[in-house]
């Protein structure tokens, strides 16, 4: 059988007669930011553009030789990385942030700082392990519920069915808890038992990667909102970074305005991206 070759590639074979066309290299002032033939994600490039602006920057302040180089990995030296350390101390002069602002952040953000919301709780656990009839698990977790949800002694009986039927070690205690963030609890316990007002043993089962809980809310403290006074020198920190962040924003602006920039869009960064 005779081959044939297609010449003119219009039978859809996908056959090309030349290689795809390969994107530019991009520069800064000349300098390529990545080998020939590597295609970095916008992001990344962005990142190396604004490094290469601040090191090329430096040499031209003199903290840094002009023999140092940028890698086309993006890596550059330890001179370098100091020089540019050295760069930003000079050039972005931050004041501190006023009492004024500290208090009209505190304001905007009551939350700042705040200690969470906090329950006491105690428990019964069926805990589902492998072979058990999690059928007949729940309907004595459920008649255990409704017991104690009818019970009208002040908590004692619950204490007693935590030591007869609970898996958890917190059984001996009678299955006490004691005070509890989210954060301590597996996240459907905390989804159950926090962000409501109920008190009492609670009028459902709760589920979670244990088993199952017949829970009693014995007490809740809602988060405290922290006094200005507690916070003032951590907000102070927040604005000193935010403003620090802005200063070097407007400071990349104006290199690369003065700049020649070749096949990177240095506009489209949302921050300054520096390695």
């Amino acid at each position: 059988m005779s081959s044939t070759t297609c010449e003119s590639h219009t039978c859809g074979c996908g056959a090309s007669d030349a290689p795809a066309a390969q994107k530019p290299v991009a520069h800064i002032n000349g300098i390529a930011l990545h080998a020939p033939g590597v295609e970095l994600p916008a992001d990344m490039l962005r990142q190396r553009a604004c490094t290469e602006l601040l090191r090329q920057q430096a040499q031209r302040q003199g903290l840094l030789a002009q023999d140092d180089e940028p890698g086309l990995d993006g890596a550059t030296s330890a001179a370098a990385s100091q020089a540019i350390e050295q760069l930003l101390e000079r050039e972005l002069q931050i004041p501190d942030p006023s009492e004024e602002a500290c208090r009209r952040y505190h304001a905007a953000h009551p939350g700042f700082g705040s200690q969470g919301e906090s329950v006491h709780a105690r428990h019964v656990l069926f805990a589902v392990t492998p072979g058990v009839d999690v059928g007949l698990l729940r309907q004595r977790a459920e008649r255990l519920l409704m017991e104690l949800r009818c019970a009208d002694d002040g908590g004692p009986r619950f204490a007693e069915a935590a030591g007869e039927y609970s898996n958890c070690p917190s059984g001996a205690q009678g299955g006490d808890l004691g005070w509890l963030t989210p954060e301590e609890c597996a996240p459907e316990f905390a989804r159950e038992v926090f962000g409501s007002q109920e008190v009492g043993v609670l009028s459902r089962l709760v589920h979670s990667r244990f088993g199952l809980h017949v829970v009693q809310v014995c007490g809740r403290k809602a988060a405290r909102p922290k006094a200005f006074d507690e916070v003032q020198a951590s907000i102070a920190l927040v604005l000193r970074q935010q403003a620090w962040v802005n200063a070097l924003r407007q400071y990349l602006q104006l290199l690369a305005g003065s700049a020649s920039v070749e096949g990177v869009e240095l506009d489209a960064a949302d921050t300054p991206l520096v390695q």
